[in-house]
């Protein structure tokens, strides 16, 4: 079964020609539709004008030759023209009555074009005719400038009309007509006078000619079906793409799982270049100079004995959470911890130069000794009679460092005779003190006080081995490590000057001078028993 990854890519292969395929036919098949149906709809309107046209004239014709040419061939008395020509023998209507007569044919049919001739002024007899706003609002206004006709639109966009009402002018025979005929109401005319209207009505439905856009109306369906096709592809798309995206956030909450339990078996400084993409996780080795630091815990093996092991493991875990953490604040490369004893480096993968490295060093082995002074007051609070107390060995030298061991298993590490020197400082070191090779003094000389001691020798080394013992400091370090601390029978002693406040301070001096004066006098008896 395929995939969601595979899935997408189908669904990504099957959609480009089809998005393709349907931009251009959107792209080509609107202005099409639209030219086809402005065709279709020229031809409906021109057919349905021509039809009205048609009729009108037929309307025109069958008027003329019943009320006009029938008449006046029925007649055998002289031909006359009369408004009323139906109730006068051989007359033929008037232009104006010919209007009226027109318009009521042209208006019998269910057409598209409607035609009236109004006016206000009828001649008596007439069949009666209300005007409706329009209308008189019409008659008013082409009174008033007769070159300018009227137009309304009205309807529902789904059926609209178009009214148009032009002026009856008055011309010299109608004025002479009207101003002597019995039955008209007005027999001031004159010429140019507006005497009424002839109204023009055009309705166009949109029901009947929405055939006419069958083309758009089929592109529009066309285009929502695709619009369509490509929504529930694109949804179908996103919810593949949404298990993908639960199934990567899964995999990356197990890798990052994974990863943060990796990365307590190694330097934080390795796993962060590996997981970054900067160190390959291959078998190679540089020769570097670095500066080696190895610390172990005097008589680890008699404090082992005396303590069970749950407590030994939850004192030494302790320890080297504490010493791990100064160790990654100072930028050390932390090699490893076997039994007691620490294993760390400056100067790989990241290094701020010899001196530097080997400076860094030092302070990280003074706040360890300092650190360590104060969880030996915590432990002795919990019950530990005698905690820990470490020998810690510094030296700078040429060594191998980087991976060693196979193609299925690796350690990251260092290796030289170099290596051995610190571990071998270490031994000589007093408890709670810092050992240092020359090379190293070389470098750090002003921070510390040193004394030399005896010269050693060690396997690979050809030269003689002068060790530095660290009896002070100065400087930076000098301030740092203010710390006095004693353990013996009878006395427990522990005073950090920089934790001490004002009040404390006074305290301090308080107890301390109650502390001398009791041991003066405690002398004083000794010399007189």
């Amino acid at each position: 079964m395929a995939g969601p990854g595979e899935q997408v890519a189908r669904l990504q292969r099957a959609m480009g020609p089809f998005l393709v395929m349907t931009v251009i036919c959107s792209v080509l098949g609107l202005p099409i539709a639209i030219w086809l149906n402005l065709r279709l709809l020229s031809q409906h309107m021109l057919q349905t004008q021509a039809s009205e046209i048609n009729r009108i004239i037929d309307e025109m014709r069958s008027f003329y030759g019943s009320d006009v040419v029938g008449r006046v061939l029925q007649t055998v008395d002289p031909v006359t023209v009369s408004h009323n020509y139906r109730d006068v023998p051989g007359a033929i209507p008037i232009p104006a009555t010919l209007s009226i007569e027109l318009g009521k044919r042209i208006s019998a049919y269910d057409g598209s074009v409607k035609y009236r001739f109004l006016s206000d002024l009828p001649f008596k007899g007439r069949e009666p005719y209300q005007l409706d706003s329009f209308e008189q609002d019409a008659l008013s206004r082409l009174r008033a400038d007769p070159t300018h006709p009227i137009t309304e639109v009205s309807g529902s966009l789904f059926d609209q009309q178009v009214r148009m009402a032009v002026p009856v002018v008055m011309g010299q025979v109608c004025v002479t007509c009207h101003n002597l005929h019995p039955d008209s109401l007005k027999r001031d005319w004159k010429v140019g006078d507006v005497r009424g209207i002839q109204e023009i009505s055009v309705a166009q439905p949109i029901a009947a000619n929405i055939l006419s856009f069958k083309f758009l109306l089929s592109y529009f369906i066309l285009a929502s079906a695709a619009g369509l096709m490509a929504i529930a592809l694109q949804r179908r798309q996103a919810r593949l793409i949404q298990g993908m995206n639960r199934e990567l956030a899964e995999i990356n909450d197990f890798l990052a799982g994974i990863s943060t339990k990796l990365a307590r078996y190694l330097s934080p400084q390795i796993y962060k270049k590996i997981f970054h993409g900067r160190k390959d996780a291959a078998i190679t080795t540089e020769r570097k100079k670095l500066t080696i630091f190895f610390s172990d815990i005097k008589d680890f093996t008699a404090i082992a004995e005396r303590l069970q092991p749950e407590d030994l493991t939850a004192l030494l875990n302790e320890y080297f959470t504490e010493m791990s953490a100064i160790a990654l604040q100072h930028g050390a490369t932390v090699d490893k911890f076997f039994g007691d004893a620490i294993l760390a480096f400056f100067g790989d993968p990241e290094t701020k130069g010899v001196e530097e490295d080997a400076r860094s060093c030092l302070r990280m082995a003074v706040d360890m000794q300092r650190r360590l002074e104060q969880l030996n007051l915590k432990w002795r609070k919990r019950g530990i009679d005698q905690p820990f107390s470490a020998r810690m060995g510094i030296n700078t030298g040429f060594c191998n460092v980087g991976n060693f061991g196979s193609d299925a298993r690796m350690d990251y590490t260092i290796i030289g005779t170099e290596a051995n020197l610190a571990a071998r400082l270490q031994t000589i070191a007093e408890p709670g003190g810092i050992c240092l090779s020359y090379e190293t003094y070389a470098l750090v000389r002003d921070l510390v006080r040193a004394m030399p001691l005896k010269p050693i020798t060690i396997k690979g080394i050809a030269r003689e081995i002068v060790p530095y013992a660290v009896e002070g400091f100065v400087g930076e370090l000098a301030e740092r490590s203010r710390v006095i601390s004693e353990n013996v029978t009878g006395l427990d002693l522990f005073l950090d000057l920089d934790a001490l406040g004002e009040d404390a301070t006074e305290r301090a001096r308080r107890r301390l001078t109650e502390a001398l004066a009791a041991l003066d006098v405690r002398a004083k008896r000794t010399l007189a028993d």
